[in-house]
């Protein structure tokens, strides 16, 4: 016959038993207190990067909005200079080289002499941010970080052919402007900026001489191919190519990061 076990022991017994059960109790509590402290942490880091992209889709929209305006007035104005080119080639055709008009004159410093109004210089510094610091990653739709990094090549593009533009310039028009520039009409015409002294003289009743210099120089053919080089193989291949690329992929980002980030331009600031 077994003998009934101490009282002593029975209670140490019991008082383990109740020793775990608190403990135990006490690791739950200890880890969902844990557990929901990661949980809290996840939503407020994520809270955090939706504002944090919506901020940043803002100030992107808000650049590439500006840039969408420039390069329509950098359009027109390759759009004259084409055509002014096209007026010179067909004045060198055919013309007599003693003529003076307003509308040589015009032509002659649109075609040869004016380059702020074509040069388009995509604003970087909101993409830049986003590449640079990794902020690029609180952009999770896939097609908007595609149009990024389209956008980033068509940028490339631009620069490069620029850079083209600017070596046929000095190839090619800078001889004609100091061989052939009449330089007593350009210094009365820059009194002022020199782009808008232009214009107000363009829409004037005001008639400045021009003759061209030297024109026992004139080399016709030479200076037509001259033009015409300048004309379609940098001025218009660029506008044609990769300014319209660049136009394309900035109204495609434009349109994602509206319907990505609910943005509307009348939110932005002035």
């Amino acid at each position: 016959m077994t003998e009934p076990e101490p009282e002593s022991t029975l209670k140490k017994e019991f008082s383990l038993t109740k020793n775990w059960k608190k403990y135990f109790f006490e690791f739950l509590m200890l880890f969902f207190a844990v557990f929901l402290g990661f949980v809290a942490e996840n939503i407020r880091e994520d809270f955090a990067e939706k504002q944090q992209a919506k901020e940043l889709a803002k100030s992107f929209y808000e650049e590439l909005k500006n840039d969408s305006i420039t390069v329509v007035a950098r359009v027109q104005g390759r759009i004259k200079k084409e055509r002014a080119i096209e007026y010179m080639v067909a004045f060198f055709k055919d013309s007599s080289l003693t003529l003076s008009s307003k509308a040589l004159s015009i032509n002659f410093m649109w075609a040869i002499t004016v380059r702020t109004p074509i040069t388009f210089t995509p604003r970087t510094v909101v993409m830049e941010q986003l590449k640079n610091s990794g902020s690029l990653r609180y952009f999770k739709s896939n097609e908007l970080q595609r149009l990024i990094g389209d956008l980033s090549v068509s940028i490339d593009y631009i620069n490069e052919r620029q850079a083209l533009e600017a070596f046929v310039y000095t190839k090619y028009m800078e001889p004609i402007v100091t061989n052939h520039m009449d330089f007593d009409f350009q210094y009365k015409l820059f009194i002022n900026s020199f782009f808008d002294r232009l214009l107000a003289y363009e829409n004037s009743s005001e008639i400045i001489p021009f003759h061209l210099s030297q024109i026992e120089k004139i080399d016709r053919l030479a200076i037509i191919n001259e033009l015409s080089y300048y004309h379609t193989n940098a001025l218009k291949s660029t506008r044609l190519n990769s300014i319209q690329k660049y136009v394309e992929v900035n109204a495609a980002l434009l349109k994602e990061l509206r319907e990505e980030y609910n943005i509307s331009d009348i939110n932005l600031p002035n």
